[in-house]
């Protein structure tokens, strides 16, 4: 025990740490969202894998607080070293402060954030050096703010997972290293969905009082730091866990192998997590995932889809009706669950509007979006193939020049845009569309005078209808058709929205309000449009992006991933279309149902073809799955690959709105559908990895 009071503030900080996140996984094991139960073996491989790969996580994370505390010294102020420390210091501030250094190479602010380090850690050895007097009370504020900022990392990281699992029932992932990239929306988003004064005091106060519990703690080794030779030795204990760390904490994330999710998710470290997924944005499908022979591969996918040829999916549609080249307007929301609407049993009466319009429209009752996130139910309705594995096309490089929704348009004389209330910048999305041939409409371009409400999303959805029909009657004079795919952005937290269009008041900033708002905005973007010359002559495609909440039992929970989807045209009639599909064929259908003709690339397919095989593609950034056959095959990092019988809920009312499934795992996997779901998800990684999914290679 001696021997640890010789680091004593690094021993105390640990055991905040641990002490945190113990209490995190049992806030978390209770939370409303982790809808599972546990045995006790797997309470027990919760609780002590998570506590060993918490505190080897610790003493990984923490190397910069170890090079702090064995730093603290007496003897580098002794004349004449303190002086030539010093001068060092003040030689090395002159030299970046007025020439050109590597740090001007690398440009932006790191010439100054380099600067602005070496100009304080001079003053402080400057004032430690020359006031000796009062170096135990500078020495004692340094190292409390020292302390304080670790101790607040602590407690505010606890915090945002507490919140990151509150919003996605998982440990830190993709989602979360872009909120570090995208940290001015991120941090408005949180302004206006939290009570943050409240917040931000409990976290100040709390960390402010574990400052002081180990600060005071600390008083005997600030007064008696150790010696080099105790320092070597604690250095060499350190070194010695953190070389165990960086064997261990991959090998426990290794057994997270349960087949309940929530177990997994729980024993895990959320920082490791997070680094995992900041290392890992983009995921090699062959090095990760089952494969076959490239020709076994394509082959397999031609049952799919018989008109391929050869080692691509180019093929020829061919209608033997007149083209119609309407106008269309695809309209993606936000996060509609399917559960939303009343023809899926909701009776809060939440999409009043929708729910009328889906009566006059093609309903698609058995649509599942690919992901769950936004940028993934684009990639679906643009690029129409299966999600790869790690990042969204849309994040990557090479986004650019993509076989598309809009070149097709193109290629048939449609002006081709896409509209979001929001700043096209986010999530990559003006890059993507932008390099893909669409003209971008977002906020940038309202005038404000156009502009009644918005919040860190951008223009609520009303502002956002008005510009689009001001938009689309502009494009009617031109004389050619026009495309446009409008993202909504107000069903999104924190759910604000302009007070008195609807009867849930627009400050409780709840989910069925941002729902019930863009429902009335909807209605009034289609009560502008029916006054419009080219209404009749538009054809609407309505669906979301993904579901409001992806948290579940499993990998994939398939009522988690089921969206409402509709095409209405006014001069024809609703009929229900109950057909299993994925989101990659809405737009393939559509090019159906106007007698397109045209070379395809497409994976996604329509439906509405007497060949389509039924079949649905849902996915994780890692976790593949196939919906086909009542079964749901999921292919994973490491060759892995496991199946469930859906059982359909017993309870439901009508075969056409099946929301819910019991996923349960099969006694012996079809092995045809693996390789069937190999076969999508692996030829659409060679078909982007050589560039076989171009425009120009047609």
């Amino acid at each position: 025990m001696k021997f640890l009071e010789k680091i004593s503030p690094f021993k105390n900080l640990l055991k905040l740490y641990i002490v945190v996140t113990l209490v995190l996984r049992i806030v978390l094991l209770f939370h409303p969202i982790t809808s599972a139960s546990f045995t006790w073996a797997e309470i027990s491989k919760i609780f002590i894998t998570g506590l060993i790969s918490d505190f080897f996580v610790f003493i990984l994370a923490s190397g910069l607080l170890w090079l702090y505390l064995m730093f603290l010294s007496n003897s580098k102020y002794d004349k004449p070293l303190g002086y030539i420390i010093f001068g060092i210091l003040a030689f090395l501030l002159t030299y970046v402060s007025f020439f050109n250094t590597i740090l001007n190479e690398y440009g932006g602010a790191l010439p100054e954030i380099g600067i602005s380090f070496i100009a304080l850690k001079t003053i402080l050895f400057g004032l430690l050096l020359f006031l000796p007097k009062y170096r135990q009370q500078i020495r004692l504020v340094l190292f409390s703010m020292a302390v304080f900022i670790v101790t607040l990392l602590i407690i505010q990281n606890a915090i945002s997972e507490f919140f990151f699992w509150n919003e996605f029932g998982v440990r830190y992932n993709f989602i979360a290293v872009d909120y570090l990239v995208y940290t001015n929306e991120v941090i408005k988003n949180i302004m206006e969905s939290y009570p943050v004064v409240p917040l931000f005091t409990a976290v100040g106060l709390i960390t402010a009082f574990f400052t002081y519990l180990i600060v005071k703690k600390s008083q005997s080794f600030l007064h008696n730091l150790p010696s080099f030779k105790e320092k070597l030795q604690l250095s060499g204990v350190y070194i010695g866990l953190f070389l165990i760390g960086l064997f261990l904490i991959p090998t426990l994330a290794k057994q997270e192998t349960s087949q309940n999710v929530f177990t997994n998710e729980l024993q895990a470290n959320g920082l490791y997590r997070f680094y995992l997924a900041f290392m890992n944005s983009e995921l090699d499908y062959d090095k990760f995932y089952k494969t076959m022979p490239e020709k076994d591969a394509f082959a397999l996918l031609k049952v799919q889809i018989p008109e391929i040829k050869d080692l691509s999916t180019e093929r020829e549609i061919k209608s033997n009706k007149l083209e119609e080249h309407k106008n269309v307007v695809l309209i993606t929301i936000e996060s509609l669950s399917a559960d939303f609407m009343k023809c899926y049993g909701n009776e809060k009466k939440i999409t009043p509007f929708l729910d009328s319009l889906a009566t006059k429209s093609t309903l698609f009752t058995n649509l599942y979006a690919v992901g769950n996130r936004t940028i993934r139910g684009l990639e679906a309705v643009t690029l129409c193939l299966p999600p790869s594995p790690g990042e969204s096309i849309v994040k990557r490089k090479d986004n650019k020049d993509k076989f598309s929704t809009g070149s097709v348009f193109k290629q048939k004389g449609y002006s081709v845009k896409y509209l979001y209330g929001g700043d096209a910048y986010f999530d990559n999305m003006e890059d993507f569309f932008s390099g893909n041939g669409y003209d971008i409409v977002d906020k940038k371009n309202l005038k404000p005078e156009e502009i009644t409400f918005s919040n860190v999303w951008g223009v609520c959805d009303e502002d956002m209808a008005k510009k689009a029909i001001k938009v689309m009657n502009e494009e009617s004079k031109i004389g050619k058709p026009f495309f446009n795919h409008w993202m909504t952005v107000s069903n999104h937290r924190p759910f604000t929205y302009p007070a008195g269009k609807i009867d849930i008041p627009n400050d409780t900033k709840s989910r069925d309000g941002g729902v019930k708002y863009t429902d009335y905005a909807l209605k009034q973007f289609f009560n502008m449009a029916k006054k419009q010359s080219w209404y009749n002559n538009t054809v609407f495609v309505i669906l979301a992006d993904h579901c409001a909440s992806s948290a579940g039992k499993t990998e994939l929970p398939v009522d988690k991933y089921h969206i409402p989807a509709m095409i209405f045209d006014p001069t024809k009639p609703g009929k229900i279309n109950p057909v299993l599909m994925s989101q990659i064929d809405i737009m393939p259908t559509l090019f159906g149902m106007l007698n397109f003709d045209y070379t395809s690339k497409f994976y996604g397919q329509d439906v509405n073809a007497p060949h389509f095989e039924q079949r649905a593609l849902i996915a994780t950034y890692q976790d593949l799955g196939l919906i086909e056959q009542n079964k749901l095959t999921v292919i994973s990092p490491k060759q892995k690959a496991k199946q469930f019988d859906l059982i359909p809920d017993a309870n439901a009312k009508n075969e056409n709105f099946i929301l819910k499934y019991e996923e349960k795992p099969v006694k012996k996997m079809d092995e045809i559908l693996v390789k069937e779901a190999v076969s999508f998800y692996q030829t659409a990684s060679i078909q982007l990895k050589h560039k076989r999914y171009q425009k120009n290679n047609l």
